[in-house]
């Protein structure tokens, strides 16, 4: 089936365009535009180095793997200037920001010397940076690690967690959301 445009679709489906990953038309900031249409979390994943130094950046690739055992993951770029220290840490936070945060992610999310110079937070019993302020975080073990594409996928086991009320921090469409209830019908 073929738009007005010439451009591909499924039949039964939206009026979307079909994009093949496959050849040389491929536009991967398009198929990054196409991805942004899922709203996701906010979070800053912290950790310590062996060396002792405190590294933390904004990801939005944090999901739930299991219950029984509690298990998280999280995945972090080949190329983040951080990726030793998460990979060498035997602990990580996911800190879940809420959405009076914004800053915060954005700053978390570029290159620094000392992220945490002037970032309210408590160091747990793991080690890893707990963000002030967050709606929720969860202190884990860093248990696996699978390689795919150009990321690490990092899983955890969650050994303690704490939440709150407090609407969450969105990303979506290239833009920040803030994460509340809809009304009911």
């Amino acid at each position: 089936m073929t738009t007005d445009k010439g451009e591909r679709t499924h039949p039964g489906s939206h009026a979307a365009p079909l994009t093949s990953t496959a050849g040389p038309s491929f536009n991967s900031r398009d198929l990054r535009n196409a991805l942004g249409c899922f709203a996701t979390g906010v979070t800053i994943i912290t950790a310590r180095s062996r060396q002792g130094q405190l590294v933390g950046l904004t990801a939005n690739s944090f999901t739930s793997v299991s219950l029984d055992p509690p298990l998280v993951l999280w995945s972090a770029s080949l190329y983040a200037q951080s990726l030793p220290a998460f990979q060498e840490a035997s602990h990580f936070v996911v800190n879940v920001l809420a959405f009076d945060q914004k800053e915060l992610s954005q700053h978390f999310s570029r290159q620094s010397e000392d992220k945490f110079a002037k970032v309210a937070h408590i160091i747990p019993e793991c080690g890893a940076p707990v963000l002030i302020g967050s709606a929720a975080h969860f202190e884990c073990r860093n248990e696996y690690r699978h390689y795919g594409g150009d990321h690490i996928i990092f899983i955890g086991a969650v050994e303690r967690y704490a939440y709150t009320e407090k609407p969450t921090l969105l990303f979506c469409h290239g833009k920040y959301m803030r994460g509340i209830p809809l009304a009911p019908p």
